[in-house]
């Protein structure tokens, strides 16, 4: 199957990103339980101009993140493995299984408490993390599916992006949110008049990031709009978008998502840890990721199939879908990133056991789908 130059630096700057975030994870887990715990977990929330380190990160620096994975979902609408209908379904219909089954199973345990905000939290799909895994079983994973998985992810990060504008606003400021949408939209027109220069781009997504701060929507949705008014032009090396979107790769995976681990992972782990595993919030995480995630992908694509909308690439079996499911279920980034969100109100304990949660349903979805592909993938 034919990939383009792009989609191949994607995927290596993932997959060397993936294996560098469980580094940085493990590190960052040692550190915040060894003797400098109260040094290191204090350093994160230190003031900058009224706002902690973290939040600079969680807020700023993952814009950048998001902006990448716009221009990403852009060029996969356009000229990729979404610019046929026909081939984009299957991602499609399996992100939509993968985002519905667990937010229904974490739903199922939480509805009527006050953790069922947090019914967003399993609906998530770390992309390093997931191809970092599937990278590991090397040349004996097929194009197809490499291209499946990345597409799946993208197109699940954007429902999460969509899940957090829709139900973790709580108060909207229409001056703001019309002041940003307002530049938005002059940045529209420089696009339809052929401007391609990135300069008055990037100074208009700054302006549109600050009014989006201060409108009460997540500042990091700018990262996703400016993508959509960056030209794309005939998705060449010297178009605007192809050149951001390969700028952007090294810096997103080796500093900013590790940054963001290394901040909000930085959790001290107590003798009783595992009794926070046996809440209900705990449980709809680590079930909604590890049996919700591999279920509703498998299921939602079969019955794309079934229903004559998409097709199965030839080079692939159900079984190997299945594999992809179980690595959607590594949430990491994004699950903790929504649960900073669905929790903020809720106090630090409920945090942390839900970070506690998702990296140990992280952590079992990873090695239960890359056991299980290693098993059924030719070698």
């Amino acid at each position: 199957m034919k990939t383009t130059r792009l989609f191949k630096d994607f995927f290596e700057s993932e997959k060397a990103g993936g294996l560098l975030l469980l580094l940085v994870t493990l590190v960052s887990l040692a550190l915040a339980n060894s003797p400098i715990q109260s040094s290191y977990i204090n350093f994160w929330e230190t003031q900058i101009g009224h706002h902690s380190i973290t939040h600079w990160i969680n807020d700023g620096l993952m814009t950048i993140f998001f902006l990448l994975i716009g221009l990403e979902l852009e060029r996969e609408m356009y000229g990729g493995e979404l610019s046929d209908i026909r081939n984009a379904t299957l991602p499609i219909f399996g992100a939509l299984g993968g985002m519905i089954v667990p937010a229904g199973l974490f739903l199922a345990f939480n509805w009527g408490t006050i953790t069922q905000n947090g019914a967003g939290i399993p609906m998530a799909t770390d992309i390093a993390f997931a191809i970092g895994i599937l990278s590991l079983l090397g040349n004996r994973v097929p194009t197809s599916l490499k291209i499946f998985l990345t597409a799946l992810a993208v197109i699940d990060d954007l429902g999460a992006i969509l899940v957090i504008a829709l139900f973790y606003t709580e108060t909207i400021s229409f001056l703001y949110l019309g002041m940003a949408f307002g530049v938005m939209g002059i940045l529209f027109i420089l696009n339809r008049k052929n401007v391609h220069s990135l300069f008055p781009y990037l100074i208009g997504g700054a302006i549109m990031w600050y009014c989006m701060l201060n409108s009460g929507v997540h500042a990091t949705i700018t990262g996703v709009l400016l993508a959509f008014v960056i030209p794309y032009g005939n998705g060449g090396k010297k178009t605007s978008s192809y050149r951001l979107q390969h700028f952007l790769h090294r810096p997103v995976a080796f500093v900013i998502l590790p940054l963001f681990a290394i901040a909000n992972t930085g959790i001290a782990i107590d003798s009783n840890w595992h009794e926070g595993l046996t809440h209900a919030n705990s449980i709809g995480i680590m079930v909604g990721l590890i049996v919700g995630k591999p279920i509703g992908i498998t299921l939602f694509a079969l019955l794309c199939v079934k229903l004559g909308i998409g097709s199965l690439p030839k080079d692939l079996k159900w079984k190997h879908i299945l594999g992809a499911g179980m690595l959607g279920g590594i949430g990491f980034t994004m699950s903790i990133f929504i649960t900073l969100l669905a929790f903020k109100n809720d106090g630090v304990e409920v945090i942390t056991y839900s970070k506690i949660a998702i990296l140990v349903a992280s952590f079992v979805s990873g090695t239960l789908g890359f056991l299980w592909l290693k098993m059924s993938l030719k070698k």
